[in-house]
């Protein structure tokens, strides 16, 4: 199994749910993050004052997928949430060792 992660930008996680969701994706955590990456924020201006934003807001989802599914979600996370601009965020794979449902104690592929 793998731990797909992707953190992307915030207004592009409606199209991502939906595209997992028609690929087939029982279930994802979303959680609101910031950070930044070669960008290191942005200048903003506020009632004429310029100000630096260090910290991006983002989205980070996180997706368990079989081994053989894992690529093909990374696939289907680009494709939706891609704008081509700057920022769009970055996705990873990780191996899992195990994964149990808490509520009946299935373990393995049965847990998802």
């Amino acid at each position: 199994m793998r731990l797909i992660t992707a953190v992307i930008k915030p207004f592009k996680l409606d199209e991502v749910k939906a595209a997992l969701e028609q690929f087939g994706v029982k279930g994802m955590t979303v959680s609101e993050t910031s950070g930044y990456g070669r960008q290191r924020g942005h200048t903003e201006v506020y009632r004429g004052a310029e100000y630096q934003v260090d910290l991006v807001p983002k989205v980070r989802v996180e997706v368990l997928t079989e081994e053989e599914d894992a690529e093909d979600v990374i696939d289907v996370i680009v494709k939706a949430a891609q704008t081509g601009k700057i920022g769009d965020g970055k996705v990873w794979s990780v191996p899992v060792e195990t994964v149990v449902r808490v509520r009946t104690g299935e373990r393995g592929p049965e847990a998802l």
